[in-house]
């Protein structure tokens, strides 16, 4: 089978991440999910940005054996499984330490809805996974990671196609989307809401979440299915 259109989109969208200034080095990574086959490809582990090429990305199946190309994958490979299986909506998920979101993840906190900024993206709080246990580091833990992101998404009844993104503990933020471009643009606007949002509180420390009818107003007018916002589907 070939997977070339595949290994292009996704060498793409990782090559948007530098652009965008969401990673340093080789700190980040993107994967996509061929909506026919279920085929995923994701940036080979460590290789960097100025170099790669697409025929280096890594094509795996749903249980993460190999179906194309020479180099490993990226280490972040279980983590985006669990997410795939756990939400078929998910086309695309994008992994970084982008210094405003990553912030937040090592302070342990989500980031507070404050503004319709947020509120065009995230239909609330973005929220921050528990930390992981010793054993859970130890075995496992690219596995677990993607583990505890369900598991803090199950606590708080939140829909990963309306939350597009998380913040896990100690470690750094995820975003996904319907497709590669879509979640690296996610990832993008969570980097800057995070930087918004600090400023924001730098300014007024005992500031409470905005209100929930804009919220859902700004989130429903671009998302909701009586959503208005831009021009829509050509007739």
């Amino acid at each position: 089978m070939n997977h070339e259109s595949l290994r292009r989109e996704v060498l793409a969208a990782n090559l948007e991440l530098p652009r965008l200034g969401l990673v340093e080095f080789t700190w980040g990574n993107v994967s996509s999910r061929d909506p026919g086959t279920g085929a995923i490809a994701i940036k080979p582990s460590g290789v960097p940005y100025e170099t790669m090429k697409a025929q280096d990305m890594v094509v795996v199946d749903m249980e993460g054996t190999k179906l194309d190309g020479d180099l490993k994958p990226s280490s972040d490979l279980p983590t985006h499984l669990e997410l795939y299986r756990r939400y078929p909506a998910i086309g695309a998920i994008v992994h970084t330490h982008s210094t405003w979101a990553t912030i937040w993840a090592q302070a342990c906190r989500g980031i507070p809805a404050l503004g319709t900024t947020h509120a065009d993206y995230f239909c609330g709080a973005i929220p921050c996974t528990r930390q992981l246990g010793q054993t859970e580091t130890a075995t496992e833990y690219e596995r677990n990671t993607g583990l505890v992101i369900i598991e803090r998404f199950e606590e708080l009844g939140l829909d990963a196609s309306r939350m597009p993104a998380v913040l896990v503990a100690n470690h750094g933020p995820f975003a996904w989307g319907k497709n590669a471009a879509e979640a690296v643009h996610n990832a993008a606007v969570l980097e800057i809401v995070a930087r918004m949002a600090l400023h924001t509180l730098a300014l007024a420390p005992d500031l409470g979440s905005m209100p929930g009818h804009l919220l859902d107003k700004h989130f429903n007018r671009k998302h909701g299915p009586g959503a208005y916002y831009g021009q829509g589907s050509k007739q």
